[in-house]
């Protein structure tokens, strides 16, 4: 099942390349902003918690999709951008098997423990 898990983010990594070039911005922009928003890991700082929902909010698809929408409804072509870089990235990030997040810490994920911590 995880290589099916697999295959599907990867094509859904590869819709986002090409909504991407539908947008008409030039290809530097993409891998320029791919991690960015992993820059919401910066909420574990805090607290599991507080990284968590900062975490999950700009790694949760339905956001990503929801701002795309609503960039292409007003016309905002960054707001567009913004969408697309946050479901692609969401994408690649489940390829490799990072998932949304649990208040338990950074490692357990609706995907499972990527690996053992200490405490545990």
């Amino acid at each position: 099942m995880k290589f099916v898990l697999k295959a599907e983010e990867s094509a859904m990594f590869l819709f986002g390349i090409y909504l991407f070039y539908l947008s008409g911005y030039d290809w530097w922009w993409f891998p320029a902003l791919i991690l960015l928003p992993d820059l919401s890991m910066t909420g574990y700082i805090f607290n599991n918690k507080t990284g968590a929902i900062l975490y999950n909010f700009f790694h949760h698809k339905g956001i990503a999709v929801i701002f795309y929408l609503i960039g292409i409804y007003f016309q905002l072509s960054w707001l567009e951008l913004t969408g697309i870089i946050l479901f692609s990235h969401s994408s690649m990030d489940r390829i490799f098997g990072y998932g949304l997040k649990y208040n338990k810490g950074f490692n357990h994920t609706h995907l499972g423990v990527l690996k053992k911590e200490k405490n545990d």
